[in-house]
């Protein structure tokens, strides 16, 4: 299987119901594994199988259900052409190439705009291919704008254009309409039902026209939507009116109402101007990231430095930052030094010393200082492109509570249908018998005011808003189901070192049993652990200070016990009490001094020389400064935490005492991690998972929530749900207010987009509201929904104050 996962931005959507029809037709595709349609964001993901289908086929699909693909735009600067043969052979090629759309080269301005698909190709593969040809292509600097931006200021504009047109036709009518009820007297002109007629089709054929192309596409896919319900009702008035106009003296009916049908459309579109403006606010997270970045970087050619386009850059180029200047990219000092304001990754207010070795990170500010630097990470492969990733990937992905909304809004556009037709019929039969005029007015305010939309964008608004927040805040959360499952958890498993514990221990005690000194003892330790990559193992090497290290011979890790190694001749071995008991070296005459280091917190570690016991070393790895307060606030909110440590019992509970958890998980292997946390499952738990190492993996993946601390491995970040990106603790009952927050608004927004529909359905069946009134209502219902998601946008960190994360880098 060649699984792929795609990203795709949908254009034409109109409501939630077509996100879920577009959604269900990806998924009865042959080789799609899964895809999610988000309406809010306007974003389709697929993840398929390529040896069974091609993008080229899912591309097919979208169009075919009547919906466009926003691609990308580049702007290259090329140098080299000498004649039209070059920019027809650069032309030709670059059609050639998988996920190139359109290419045009320009002789005259030495320019080629290609339009592309993100997801194939990339502006620096663009680049690579038109300098392989022979000629020196650079990404332009008119080229250095969001295209995300663009798709929607594309879509804000089109809706405005449209509402103008639509009202400037709309408004005469209105105008009429109401002079005609306070009776004055109107010129002859203007009681004249053809004017109305001219004024009103414009609106209903142009600025109506994406309902209709809209709805042809739906019913063509025997689904149904917002736009099929606004096309009916509004046609229906119209088609009256025609009919009343031209035959309504032979067919006994009187009366036009081309300004209801105009001005429901014209509501509408209003309303979908509204929204996206309110939509475009929830999304102001990403935009603030994307504005982070660098726009250029000083790298090192031939014997300067030279300013490029950053996506010019490549791993392994040297750059140079001077004072005052954004990082471009990721990377590793080689010569310089400076201070740092990391405070968009770590939250951190303070500048960060940086010397030669030390990491630094994408557009983070450079204060003081100029240095050169290494870069290591490039364009998509950087921390705050990896952010960005996550963030709209969270924000497209649904949460549980979700699939309530949808399986609503499924069902929800034929009921309206029914309940309308049903209208029609009570009161042309019924109610007012033969009133074909009052039974048309019913049938279309229900069809108007009934609308998918806010019950659509009751979830995803809230879920984009409260990810961003989270972002801002340091929390990075993958999914909306994570943000809506952090709040559920009732048990949480910290991991000691590293996540409890600053992760530097020190050594504390050097204690000789032997007939050899503790300058001796500690250089031994240190030849051993020189081989090992555990923790402890640095705090050694580091009291040692550079001493001359012996070579040992046939080294061995043990994983839980410690490690063992020939030096001399003579077998070595250093670790815990499994390790001697196995070896079988005697330790209990030094029992109690072992234990009562332990109680201390330290963890001992014993050093055996050919089966002879000849010294004790204990290390201590400091609290994080907030750890106790912390644990505090997550006991305060009925959560049981649980400490995990490889350490002994008397070590574990000297710590747990220290910090205030009752629940001790002691001696447990790396590899045994996971069956802890599976047994917390088993016993009817909801776990979290908190760690920071690479066989924290196995128990984060297997949680029913992963916390992973961005100060830790790749791996564990890779596997946990939600990544803290300082490091600090704090920010775990922060995700959890922010869950409950989330979930909350979402309910909200649940509630009023149900309640308005139970509400206004009835009152239009009733003959209550006005198609007019029901075509404000329901344009403003989805606006209102999304301000209510935008108070999201006020949540803060109520455990701000608390300090205690490590610097990322």
């Amino acid at each position: 299987m060649q699984k792929v996962k795609l990203e795709k931005t949908i254009t034409g959507m109109s409501c939630a119901a077509c996100a879920l029809r577009l959604e269900e037709g990806l998924k009865h595709l042959p080789g799609v594994i899964d895809s999610s349609v988000n309406f809010a964001t306007n974003k389709a993901w697929v993840v398929y199988d390529k040896a069974i289908l091609s993008e080229a086929e899912i591309d097919k699909l979208i169009v075919n259900f009547g919906y466009g693909i926003a691609n990308e735009k580049a702007v290259f600067d090329i140098t080299g052409m000498s004649c039209a043969a070059c920019a027809s052979r650069i032309e030709k090629g670059l059609f050639n190439l998988e996920g190139i759309n359109k290419a045009q080269v320009n002789l005259a301005t030495n320019q080629t705009r290609v339009i592309y698909n993100p997801s194939l190709i990339d502006p620096a593969q663009i680049e690579t291919f038109i300098n392989g040809l022979g000629y020196e292509a650079k990404i332009s600097a008119d080229n250095l704008f969001d295209p995300k931006t663009n798709h929607h200021a594309k879509e804000l504009k089109k809706q405005k254009q449209r509402f103008i047109i639509a009202a400037f036709f709309s408004l005469p009518l209105v105008l009429i309409m109401m002079l005609h009820m306070t009776h004055v007297k109107l010129y002859p002109l203007l009681k004249s039902d053809y004017l109305q007629l001219i004024l009103a089709t414009p609106v209903q054929f142009w600025a109506g026209y994406q309902f209709y192309r809209d709805s042809f596409y739906a019913l063509k896919a025997r689904s149904a939507n917002m736009s099929v319900l606004v096309a009916l009702g509004t046609t229906s008035a119209y088609v009256y009116s025609i009919i009343s106009l031209f035959w309504g003296e032979k067919l006994g009916i009187s009366g036009v109402y081309f300004e209801t049908s105009a001005l429901i459309i014209t509501l509408i579109i209003l309303g979908k101007y509204l929204e996206a403006l309110a939509k475009g606010k929830t999304s102001e997270a990403i935009k603030k990231l994307l504005g982070l970045a660098a726009k250029t970087a000083r790298v090192y050619q031939g014997e300067d430095f030279v300013e490029v386009a950053i996506d010019t850059v490549k791993t392994d180029d040297l750059i140079k930052v001077l004072p005052g200047e954004k990082v471009p990219v990721d990377g590793v000092i080689v010569s310089g030094r400076s201070a740092i304001d990391e405070s968009m990754v770590t939250g951190e207010s303070l500048p960060i010393e940086k010397n030669v070795g030390d990491y630094v990170i994408g557009a983070t500010i450079n204060k003081t200082g100029s240095f050169t630097f290494k870069a290591t990470k490039v364009k998509g492969d950087t921390f705050l492109a990896q952010v960005i990733r996550v963030v709209e990937e969270a924000q497209s992905s649904k949460a549980p509570i979700e699939r309530f909304a949808d399986y609503v809004a499924a069902r929800f556009v034929p009921a309206v249908i029914i309940i309308a037709v049903a209208t029609f019929l009570l009161w042309i039969l019924f109610l007012q018998r033969g009133d074909l005029t009052r039974a048309l007015l019913n049938f279309t305010a229900v069809l108007v005011i009934a609308c998918p939309c806010a019950l659509g964008l009751a979830t995803p608004t809230s879920i984009m808003v409260a990810t961003g927040k989270g972002a801002e805040n340091g929390i990075l959360i993958k999914g909306g189901e994570y943000l809506e499952k952090v709040h559920k958890i009732n048990a949480l498993v910290l991991d000691k070192t590293g996540t409890l514990t600053q992760g530097e221990p020190v050594v504390t005690d050097i204690i000789s049993v032997g007939k050899l000194s503790t300058e001796r003892l500690l250089q031994i330790a240190a030849s051993l652990e020189s081989k090992s990559e555990h923790p402890l193992a640095e705090a050694i090497i580091k009291r040692a200070n550079e001493a001359l290290l012996f070579e040992v011979e046939e080294f061995t890790a043990l994983p839980g016990r410690g490690l063992n190694a020939y030096l001399n001749g003579e077998k070595v071995i250093i670790g815990n009490r499994l390790l001697l008991e196995e070896e079988k070296v005697n330790y209990q005459d030094y029992e109690t001094q072992i234990a009562h280091l332990e109680t201390e917190g330290k963890t001992v570690m014993l050093l055996g020389i050919d089966n002879t016991l000849q010294g004790i070393i204990a290390v201590a790895d400091t609290l994080k400064e907030n750890a106790a307060e912390v644990v505090n606030i997550l006991t305060k909110l009925k959560i049981q935490v649980y400490l995990l440590t490889g350490d002994n019992w008397q070590t574990a509970q000297a710590v747990a005492k220290e910090l205030g958890i009752e629940n001790v998980l002691a001696e447990v292997l790396p590899d045994k991690k996971a069956e802890e946390v599976l047994r917390l499952k088993e016993a009817g738990l909801v776990v979290g998972m908190v760690g920071d190492g690479i066989n924290d993996a196995p128990a984060l993946a297997t949680a029913d929530l992963g916390i992973a601390l961005a100060t830790g491995t790749d791996i564990a970040i890779e596997a946990a749900q939600i990544t803290l990106l300082n490091g600090d603790l704090a920010l775990i009952p922060a995700a959890i207010d922010l869950s409950k927050k989330t979930m909350l608004n979402i309910r909200e927004n649940l509630f009023w987009a149900l309640f308005y529909n139970s509400l206004g359905i009835p009152l239009a069946a009733m003959g209550l509201l006005s198609p007019v009134l029901a075509a404000t209502a329901m344009a403003f219902s989805s606006v209102s929904v999304v301000a209510n998601a935008l108070k999201l946008k006020r949540w803060q960190n109520p455990y701000q104050h608390l300090k205690g994360g490590k610097k990322v880098g």
